[in-house]
Formats: C-alpha cells, structure tokens, sequence
C-alpha cells in the first residue's frame, strides 16, 4: 500500500508542478502584460483626427474606385465593336479587290458604297495602319509572312510587299499587316 501511496504522491506532485509552470507561462505572456498596462482614453483631439484620417482614407478609396471604373468603361465603349469590326474586315478587303480589278471609277456604285462603309467604321474607331512598304519591320503592327531576297542592301530588312493591310481599332491593333519582307 505504501508504494500505491508514493505513486499517487508522485502524481500530485507533477500534477501541481505543471499547473505552476503553466501559471508562471501565462503571468509572462504577451496577453495579460497588455491587460497590466492601464488604457488612457482618448482625448477629443485624438478621436477627431483619427476619423479625419477614416474619412480621408475612404475618400481616396472611392475616388480611385471611380477614376478606375470610369476608365474601364471608356475602354469598354471603345473596344466593344471588337468583334463586328473583325469580321467587316475581310468585306472591306473584298471591295477594295473588287474595285482593282474592275477599274471602277470615283463615280460607281461599288466604289461609293466601299466609301461609304469605311467612313463609317472610321466614325467608330477603325483605322488603316500607313503603308508599310519601305519600312523597317515593327512587329507591334506587323507580320511577316515571307522573307525574299532583297532587291538592294538598303531594303533588307524592311518591307518590300503589303499582302494584307492593317487595321487599329481606338489605337490597338485589330488586325497585323501581313508583309513581305526583304532578306
């Protein structure tokens, strides 16, 4: 009986031992040192500003908010006929073929119509990318198709032939001029 008597001793023992060790690591932690210190209130002054400053901050928010949105949605107005305008294009290609071809003039109807249309994509922002030819290679507008051999050492590099003409839409690419260029 004795050694029960030792073993449950021993067990009190620890049992206090952990609980002043746990005692002692809660007296020194960070939580109740913050609850020692003494909480001044405070002054008007103090209050006052920090609400100016919620409030300065908020507005700030806000107006970033609305330049942001305002900005998304001219963006939005500008790029929206996105994908009407790409599938004119090959129309407008077609007309200008059409009217090469049959040597139309100023005064027929194809050419009046071709006229037609294309300023009225222009009213909504479609533009025709200036002709490449002679140029050095920009590939931010350009595409190369082909390289050929260069006529001269001045043209290699830059582009000898349009095979296809370029369009921006609001100042950003719609279609790529595809070019041929010199070698």
């Amino acid at each position: 009986m004795s050694k029960k008597k030792n073993q449950e001793q021993e067990i009190a023992e620890k049992e206090v031992n952990s609980k002043e060790i746990n005692s002692k690591e809660t007296a020194t932690s960070p939580d109740t040192e913050k609850e020692d210190e003494v909480k001044v209130p405070l002054t008007t002054e103090e209050l006052l500003a920090l609400e100016k400053d919620k409030n300065l901050r908020i507005f700030a928010e806000f107006d970033n908010f609305r330049k942001r949105t305002s900005k998304e949605r001219i963006e939005l107005y500008s790029t929206a006929n996105k994908d009407i305008m790409t599938s004119l294009l090959p129309i407008l290609d077609n007309f200008e073929r059409s009217i090469k071809t049959n040597n139309y003039t100023n005064k027929d109807g194809p050419v009046l119509i071709y006229k037609q249309l294309k300023a009225e994509l222009e009213k909504k922002g479609l533009s025709e990318m200036e002709d490449a030819i002679g140029k050095k290679l920009d590939t931010d507008f350009h595409e190369a198709i082909t390289n050929i051999p260069a006529p001269s050492k001045k043209e290699k590099g830059k582009v000898i032939d349009v095979i296809e003409k370029g369009y921006l839409l609001a100042d950003k690419v719609l279609r790529y001029a595809k070019v041929v260029v010199g070698n």
